[in-house]
């Protein structure tokens, strides 16, 4: 079989095979392009009183001030996912496991925002972690890989066609 029609048919049934968890990707992928720009998805960050400083207040009165928000769902270190220092803006951003989001002012400790965070959610999505950690090995990663291919089969079937196209072209 000629490596034209053998890459052909890997280009026609692996961009079948790879279909849903690709439309997955993509769209979550887009959603996360623009996360900064939409509220819905990330908050925005605030800025604090003082900025480009070390914070002024111990770590454990920020996280006292955001603890006081009930629905952000923490009342301990250990259901926080993370805690997101930005010395540049002056704040610490506190996530909680239910995808909440506290910023507090290093300086203050005053709360500045409340949000729900989804874009963590999106890209535990994107990645395929989102259904479980196998689909996200064993569907996902091969879909890239799939994508791959395609890619590097469509460049090599568009190549040698233009080629042939202009080797005839000259005769």
């Amino acid at each position: 079989m000629r490596a034209q029609i053998l890459l052909r048919k890997v280009h026609y049934w692996g961009s079948l095979a790879i279909a849903i968890p690709l439309i997955i990707m993509i769209g979550a992928g887009v959603m996360l392009m623009v996360k900064k720009e939409f509220d819905w998805i990330q908050p925005p960050s605030q800025e604090g009183v003082e900025r480009n400083l070390m914070p002024m207040v111990s770590m454990q009165e920020l996280f006292n001030a955001a603890s006081e928000i009930e629905k952000a769902g923490f009342t301990n270190w250990e259901e926080l996912h993370r805690a997101d220092l930005k010395p540049g803006k002056g704040i610490i951003k506190f996530v909680s496991k239910t995808n909440w989001e506290v910023q507090v002012d290093t300086h203050t400790s005053e709360v500045l925002s409340v949000a729900q965070r989804r874009s963590d959610i999106i890209e535990s999505i994107h990645d395929g972690s989102f259904f479980a950690d196998w689909v996200k090995l064993w569907i996902f990663l091969p879909a890239g890989v799939g994508l791959f291919v395609l890619w590097m089969s469509g460049v090599y079937l568009f190549t040698s066609s233009e080629y042939k196209k202009r080797k005839t072209h000259r005769r």
